[in-house]
C-alpha cells in the first residue's frame, strides 16, 4: 500500500495580454501586476500554502511567475517549504 508522505506543485505562470489591445508597454505590465496580484489573493482566500519563488518582468509586457504551492491541504508540505521560509 502507498500513501504519499508530501505533496507539491512547481508552476511557471505566464501572465501575458494580446498584443492586438494597443497597450503600451507599461499599460501592460500594470494590467498584469494587478492579475498577478488576483492571483495571489485567490491563494489566500483558499488557505493554499506557497511561495514565490521568482518574478520576472518580460521585455513585452508580461510577467513570468513561479510558484512552490501546496498540492493537497492534508498533506504535509514542510519539507517543501523548509529551504524557502
Amino acid at each position: 500500500m502507498k500513501r504519499i508522505q508530501a505533496a507539491s506543485i512547481f508552476q511557471t505562470l505566464l501572465f501575458s495580454q494580446n498584443p492586438d489591445t494597443g497597450y503600451t508597454r507599461e499599460q501592460m505590465l500594470g494590467v498584469n501586476r494587478q492579475e498577478v496580484e488576483h492571483y495571489k489573493s485567490l491563494l489566500e482566500k483558499r488557505h493554499t500554502r506557497y511561495k514565490i519563488t521568482e518574478t520576472q518582468e518580460q521585455a513585452d509586457g508580461s510577467i513570468l511567475l513561479r510558484v512552490r504551492k501546496e498540492y493537497n491541504p492534508t498533506v504535509s508540505v514542510d519539507e517543501y517549504f523548509a529551504d524557502l521560509l
